[in-house]
């Protein structure tokens, strides 16, 4: 499991905001979508990279679990835990997919200084951030909290 300690979640600097917000207003679990069935299986905590422009990881928190399924299914039970303001928004960010997967966590803490993509390249030694997220080792995410 040391391997697959930690993972990077890509995100818009939209949704991040709101997540915080949601944060920072008492929601303690929350839940992550991606379009499709992917995602981290395992791991103990998720970090979150702001994509463009301002390419830095701003916070993590603890995984809870991942769960892939049916885009209707997925919002009637865990809708609540999302970003979404309402099932239309939910509907047209998923764009027509008939699965998901909502990775579900607890306890986003915001990072005291973000690490920048430069920082983020000689810890974990990649030049750019895979679109779909990447594992860390225990080591690694250490050195990013």
């Amino acid at each position: 499991m040391s391997e697959r300690y930690g993972y990077i979640l890509l995100t818009d600097e939209k949704w991040w905001n709101r997540r915080y917000s949601q944060n920072k207003a008492g929601k303690k679990l929350q839940a992550f979508v991606r379009k499709g069935t992917v995602g981290p299986k395992n791991a103990e905590l998720v970090f979150f990279y702001v994509k463009h422009p301002v390419k830095e990881i701003r916070g993590f928190g603890e995984f809870v679990e991942r769960v892939k399924g049916h885009v209707d299914e997925l919002w009637d039970k865990y809708g609540h835990e999302t970003v979404f303001e309402s099932r239309k928004e939910y509907v047209d960010f998923v764009q027509g997919r008939t699965k998901a997967t909502f990775i579900r966590f607890k306890n986003l803490r915001l990072l005291s200084t973000p690490i920048s993509l430069n920082v983020i390249s000689q810890v974990v030694g990649i030049g750019r951030m895979p679109r779909g997220g990447r594992y860390i080792n225990k080591e690694i995410a250490r050195e990013l909290i």
